[in-house]
């Protein structure tokens, strides 16, 4: 997604943080920092992209009878993965920040769409200009704010919505998340993970007003909005809503990663945890004190006698 004005990243390696206003620090985790705090297992993921990057490589043939050139290409293979994150993450930039000109353009405030709008043909990604544009005409999206950033005092965590629109007369809040084609040319679904994204969303307290100023009003879109994910793709764009029913669990899995975030915040500042152990130093002999040597050799010498004496 877009850099929202008011978030950093943590310099302490705790994910990205917002702050109340430019000039002041930050203090709450975003949301994406809090869900963050769910494990997500990817190794299966990471050894097939690392896989895939070799059996697709144009050197392979080339380098299957030359041991030195074909460690080489597995030394590539191994940062595979960041590489295709890194650039589907780039790419979902671009198309944020299209969908969120689309938005200002359709609210009359300044914009730069044919900016947005050239840099994805630079990259051939027109196609999900088109799904974004096919999406807001089909639902007839009446859009009220775009990249509206958001704030929970009572959990403390702060985050920014793509979109809020009313659509069908229902006020909404959309997410878009960039996503691949399957073979059948039509577009994946978002992980169940928006869900939580969301509600969490949709907990606000207050909405942003001023960045530069720190004025936020309160939340104005009620507590039962329309929750829509909305996925762009190459040839299409598909939306999905959040089930009303299930909105109450994610909210209660959310308030717990909150938790398990504070606490390894606690856990790092209470200090190092674990800390150098040298080995014992090598024992000594007490060396016994000159009066106790004598006695000693005294009552050897009388035991030495003893035994030699007849009768004794």
């Amino acid at each position: 997604m877009t850099a929202p004005q008011l978030a950093v990243a943590s310099p302490d390696g705790f994910g990205r943080m917002y702050r109340r206003s430019f000039s002041t620090p930050p203090t709450v985790p975003s949301i994406t920092t809090v869900i963050a705090q769910q494990p997500v297992e990817l190794d299966g993921w990471r050894s097939y992209m690392a896989a895939k990057h070799i059996a697709d490589h144009p050197e392979l043939r080339n380098v299957l009878d030359n041991p030195a050139k074909m460690r080489a290409l597995v030394r590539t293979a191994v940062d595979a993965s960041e590489s295709y994150t890194r650039s589907a993450a780039e790419r979902g930039d671009r198309v944020h920040t299209f969908a969120e000109q689309l938005g200002l353009e359709a609210l009359g405030r300044p914009n730069t769409l044919r900016e947005a709008r050239e840099t994805l043909h630079e990259h051939g990604e027109e196609g999900f200009a088109a799904s974004v544009e096919k999406w807001w005409a089909d639902f007839g999206v009446e859009p009220i704010a775009t990249e509206l950033t958001v704030w929970n005092h009572t959990l403390g965590y702060a985050g920014t919505l793509d979109l809020v629109a009313r659509i069908n007369g229902r006020i909404c809040l959309v997410d878009y998340k960039t996503k691949g084609t399957t073979r059948d040319g039509r577009v994946k679904m978002p992980d169940e993970k928006v869900a939580m994204q969301l509600v969490a969303g949709m907990k606000a307290e207050e909405s942003l007003v001023d960045p530069e100023a720190g004025s936020w009003d309160p939340w104005a879109y009620g507590e039962d909005p329309l929750l829509i994910a909305v996925a762009v793709g190459e040839t299409e764009a598909a939306a999905v809503r959040v089930n009303p029913e299930v909105r109450r669990e994610h909210w209660l899995t959310f308030c717990h990663l909150r938790r398990v975030w504070a606490a390894r915040v606690d856990v790092s500042a209470a200090g190092r945890t674990l800390l150098p152990l040298p080995p014992p130093p090598p024992a000594r002999v007490a060396t016994p004190a000159p009066a106790e040597a004598g006695a000693e050799a005294e009552a050897e010498a009388r035991e030495q006698i003893l035994a030699h004496t007849p009768g004794a």
